[in-house]
């Protein structure tokens, strides 16, 4: 149980973002209790060893860091650090009856080369550097004002000084600048992958939900790189845990919050653990999970309902398949992102097939290999023998998709999905996985109904609900975490600015709390 009654601020839940707010307000000298339901803190940002008897500790779900903002990490004193990954991206494909593919890194000639064997011109590559430089621009100024009080949308418009870059990211469907800026239908789909990520929409969706996702993903850092966690991403959070505890917050796992009752002034917390039940008392709630589930907690409105679009695939090889495409090396190819089904026609097609109800006959997907970049994930044993791991994340596989019957249609979903890889593998990917202790094959596949279960994401949706925009929104507050509650912030992935393993929301909530 809880140490005490009262404490100046609870955090309801021991996520990446809870354990940020709760570094941050115990090093400001608050007292701080964070009950977490699991037995374990770092919600979907955690290491783990999910095949029997072996010795690989995998980011069983989210698995690369972008949106990580320095200053928390130099903030907090936290020892942890990412590696860059050689290869951006490797798309195959075949053309002409031939397979080849589009290899993004290794340097700008290699890049450019790459772009000129499979379009035939320089052309594409030229149009690539001026978007991206565009995109980076943006994020070099952007990216800061995420640790800040949201700006106004005039104001974040003015600081970006970019009226091409702002109407390509904020105003109109993505896909209008993809279709103007680039001619080949595989150039197109890399682009738009990003718009993509858990994102269950069309390149020319009126909502603007792909621009939004896209934004945060180019955005990152203030270059839009994606990197690799050292350690996998459970050193992250057992960083956090670590910092938190060491400045002094009390952290209790097997608790789960029931309840959230506030006057405006103090709040009380009911929990329950498996041997009795409890209430605390706070100035501060800090509620690191879903809108749902603060609803659910405060018997208020619920929001509507968030809904999933993505399969994640989690494998161990005892060596990297071999490519149609001989001219790369497997090293290279799934060192970055290996785009699979992800040209843009066979994107649209999916995510019609998708939203007329049924899987996609294609699923696209892409995937990369963290032991290439960090081998520190494998014992030593795994590690000299060559051994690799493998994630694969699938696009256009929305929750509803699964409602019927969940073990089933993610059987038929994986099969389909290996099957668009293997079309471009020398040998089938089944040869090269490893085995557990009990001779089964090490590959393991979530569903956005496996996700809700095991993580309690709002359908599966690894950013809680749509994404928002970054700038001032209705009933947004001072730093997008506030709520109709004025002493209960919502700290998690989604709050304005949230999504993604960030510690942004955390760092905010924080933020407010010291009135900052």
């Amino acid at each position: 149980m809880p140490a005490h009654q009262v404490y100046d601020t609870v955090i309801v839940g021991g996520g990446h973002n809870g354990l940020v707010a709760a570094a941050y307000l115990a090093r400001a000298g608050k007292s701080v209790l964070v009950l977490e339901r699991l037995g374990h803190t770092g919600g979907a940002a955690v290491s783990t060893s999910p095949f029997a008897g072996v010795d690989a500790r995998l980011s069983r779900y989210s698995y690369l860091v972008s949106l990580l903002p320095q200053k928390i990490v130099d903030d907090l004193g936290l020892r942890f650090a990412v590696r860059k990954r050689t290869v951006s991206s490797y798309t195959p494909v075949v053309r002409d009856g031939r397979p080849t593919g589009l290899l993004v890194g290794g340097g700008e000639e290699r890049t450019r080369a790459s772009f000129r064997r499979l379009t035939g011109s320089d052309a594409a590559h030229t149009a690539w550097e001026a978007f991206y430089g565009m995109t980076r621009r943006a994020a070099e100024r952007i990216f800061p004002t995420l640790t800040e009080p949201l700006p106004t949308r005039a104001a974040l418009r003015e600081r970006l000084g970019d009226d091409t870059a702002w109407r390509v990211l904020f105003e109109e469907p993505i896909g209008v600048a993809v279709e103007e800026r680039f001619g080949d239908d595989l150039v197109r789909g890399v682009v738009l992958t990003d718009a993509l990520i858990g994102t269950f929409a069309d390149a020319h969706d009126p909502s603007l939900a792909q621009n939004r996702c896209f934004l945060y993903h180019v955005i990152g850092g203030g270059t839009g790189d994606w990197d690799v966690p050292v350690g996998g991403m459970g050193a992250f959070t057992d960083a956090l845990a670590g910092a938190a505890r060491a400045a002094g917050a009390e952290i209790v796992t097997g608790h789960e919050a029931t309840a959230l009752r506030t006057d405006g002034r103090e709040a009380e917390v009911d929990f329950r653990t498996a041997s009795g039940e409890g209430t605390v008392t706070a100035r501060h709630v800090l509620v690191n999970a879903s809108p749902e589930a603060l609803a659910a907690l405060t018997g208020t409105t619920a929001p509507e309902r968030a809904e999933g679009a993505q399969l994640k695939v989690n494998m161990l090889l005892t060596r990297l398949p071999r490519l149609k495409d001989t001219s790369v090396d497997p090293r290279e190819a799934f060192a970055g992102t290996f785009h699979i089904g992800e040209g843009y026609g066979a994107l649209a097609a999916a995510y019609a097939q998708a939203a007329a109800g049924e899987l996609p006959t294609a699923p696209p997907s892409e995937i990369y290999c963290h032991s290439l970049t960090d081998p520190s994930i494998l014992g030593p044993d795994l590690a000299e023998r060559g051994y690799q791991t493998l994630t694969l994340f699938g696009l256009h596989t929305p929750a509803r998709l699964f409602a019927g019957d969940n073990d089933k249609t993610r059987e038929v979903l994986l099969e389909a999905t290996l099957a668009q890889l293997d079309a471009h593998l020398a040998e089938p990917l089944a040869d090269c996985l490893a085995t557990d202790a009990d001779g089964r094959p090490c590959i393991e596949a979530k569903t956005p109904l496996d996700l809700e279960r095991e993580l309690r994401l709002p359908g599966g949706n690894i950013f809680h609900r749509p994404l928002a925009f970054p700038y001032a929104q209705e009933s947004a507050g001072r730093w997008g975490v506030e709520t109709a509650h004025p002493n209960v912030l919502l700290c998690g992935a989604g709050a304005v600015r949230g999504g993604g393993v960030s510690g942004i929301p955390g760092h905010n909530a924080a933020m407010a709390v010291l009135g900052r």
